[in-house]
């Protein structure tokens, strides 16, 4: 994985290709990876090399196989490395008590799928544009202030 490049974490086929697709169209050209459940994501992120890049964006489902999206979270935002590591919960969820409890934990920004395509599209570009052009991430390894 590349500093510069997405995790998508998503276990749905078609929401993979339409979050690809969508941030194609975007003109978003970073390298997206994915994991289909939170333990392959937590492993990409936590894996045994610590010299391996963190990407510049988690895109996180909390709807996940194995270990779910806000538990994920708990464990990004628990460890030393990934603590400060921009996550955007993307999911199809719009339960209060998850918007509440990723917050809670220190989700970035909670956003809601969009049913339509063009509007898919318009809310990945603002999700771009913003993660990965405008903002300011901190430092990996969660430096001390």
């Amino acid at each position: 994985m590349s500093s510069n490049a997405i995790l998508l974490v998503e276990d749905e086929p078609d929401d993979i290709e339409l979050t690809r697709l969508a941030l194609e169209k975007s003109r978003i050209a970073n390298n997206i990876f994915v994991a289909q459940d939170g333990v392959e994501a937590l492993e990409m992120l936590h894996g045994s090399d610590p010299e391996m890049p963190l990407p510049a964006l988690v895109l996180l489902d909390l709807k996940l196989p194995r270990l779910d999206g806000i538990e994920v979270l708990r464990r990004i935002r628990a460890h030393e490395r990934t603590r400060f590591l921009p996550v955007v919960v993307l999911t199809s969820s719009r339960e209060e008590r998850d918007l509440i409890e990723t917050y809670k934990l220190g989700v970035n920004s909670y956003v809601v799928k969009p049913v339509d395509f063009d509007q898919f599209v318009e809310a990945a570009r603002h999700i771009g544009m913003y993660w990965l052009l405008l903002n300011n991430r901190a430092p990996t390894g969660g430096g001390t202030a």
